[in-house]
């Protein structure tokens, strides 16, 4: 029979007084464990990419060229009534002047936690403005910035749509992405009130090799013709043209929808009903017309049965777009939140999941680019049967700004 005190575990009086010994032991033991399991980081590697910087200042901001980080949060914020345009410049500059200390991981002023700012993981801070800020700015608008046409298949709820100044944050470390968040919104509680927030994540850092195509929860690989940044392609479609207001060069669009997934639905689809669905393979994203990940469909192909291989009504048809300056670049993230109270999923049972993507996209002018993809997806698109449009809204993502500037600058 073992002695009952081994059994408990140690004393109060023990932990203080052997603790060091003990730990140390504690340590030694855990860690040939762990040494026997998995190689784990050596001297030479770990840290290396909480320590990864992306620059801030520049001509374009820093989160709409560089790649997307692993986790990102979107915050949308309310203009308050007595914030004037002198209060809007001071708004931004505050901002700025915090976004640019923390993504090169140094506490802001009157930081209380500038320790938590170290490590960056290629942390960026981008921002947006609505129709409403450009307006009390007293600059003039681009046609296209103000609420997407209304859509059949939207359910649309105010607490995830509109708003009048966005940030978007992503970087691969959540705890760096928190604390700035929590510093930007702190800074704006004189001129703004927090509409919504809404966070989502891709693979972790390291988990996929560099450049690999995300996936989102339906297991879909999301963004296969997918220009990147520095490409010709990316920017033909980003970067606001020569009809653009003044203020808006070097700047782009963002469109973000909230997009509810239906898994329990989904998954009552066999692998053969998913990828008609979708109009590529689920393995590995190829087309089902055949070549790889990064071929284009082949609409018009026939199969044995003289029908074309991919349905009109698969997504990848229906989204396809041959004109380079007519595409859309695709920022995706998933997201995975807790479930309400009450709710059911599409089958009348209580529901198990709250899953869905934060469907971001960039592009010069949201008319010309992205309402034609949409009209397209909403008038016939398969995966409608298992998504439904929550949340939209609209932003002019401005322009970088040099040091001693702040982003927003051209407004004024």
């Amino acid at each position: 029979m073992p002695d009952d005190r081994i059994r408990r575990g140690p004393s109060r009086r023990q932990l203080l007084l052997g603790g060091a010994a003990a730990g140390a032991g504690a340590a030694v033991a855990l860690g040939a464990d762990r040494a026997l399991a998995s190689p784990g980081p050596t001297a030479d590697t770990a840290g290396v990419n909480g320590d990864r910087v992306t620059p801030f200042h520049g001509p374009h901001q820093a989160g709409v060229t560089s790649s997307p980080g692993a986790h990102a949060t979107y915050l949308a914020f309310d203009l308050l009534p007595a914030t004037d345009r002198a209060g809007l410049e001071r708004w931004l500059r505050l901002l700025s002047d915090d976004a640019a200390r923390i993504t090169q991981g140094r506490g802001a002023l009157a930081d209380l936690e500038p320790e938590l700012a170290v490590r960056p993981a290629g942390l960026t801070a981008t921002f947006g403005v609505g129709p409403a800020a450009v307006a009390l700015a007293g600059a003039e608008a681009p046609a296209w910035l103000g609420p997407l046409p209304g859509y059949a298949i939207d359910r649309l709820e105010d607490r995830w749509s509109g708003g009048d100044l966005l940030v978007l944050l992503h970087g691969d470390d959540p705890t760096s992405i928190s604390h700035l968040a929590r510093m930007l919104v702190r800074d704006s509680r004189a001129y703004g009130e927090l509409r919504w927030r809404q966070s989502g994540f891709r693979r972790a850092y390291g988990s996929d090799p560099q450049g690999t195509t995300m996936r989102n929860l339906f297991g879909q690989v999301d963004g296969s013709r997918n220009p990147g940044p520095g490409d010709p392609e990316f920017d033909a479609a980003v970067w606001a043209r020569d009809d653009a207001p003044a203020w808006l060069a070097g700047g782009t669009s963002l469109v973000l929808r909230r997009i509810a997934m239906d898994l329990e639905g989904w998954d009552a689809v066999d692998v053969a009903g998913r990828e008609n669905a979708v109009g590529r393979r689920l393995s590995d994203g190829a087309p089902l017309t055949g070549g790889g990940e990064h071929d284009d469909i082949d609409p018009e192909a026939t199969g044995p049965n003289g029908f074309t291989v991919i349905n009109p009504a698969a997504h990848a048809a229906r989204a396809r777009e041959t004109d380079p300056a007519r595409r859309i670049v695709r920022l995706s993230y998933s997201y995975d939140d807790d479930v309400e109270p009450g709710a059911l999923d599409s089958l009348g049972r209580p529901a198990v999941s709250n899953v869905g993507l934060l469907f971001g996209s960039w592009q010069a002018d949201v008319a010309a680019q992205y309402v034609p993809v949409q009209d397209r997806l909403a008038e016939a698109d398969l995966m409608n049967t298992w998504t439904t449009p929550i949340g939209s809204a609209v932003f002019a993502v401005l322009p970088g700004c040099e040091q001693g500037g702040f982003v927003g600058e051209t407004l004024f």
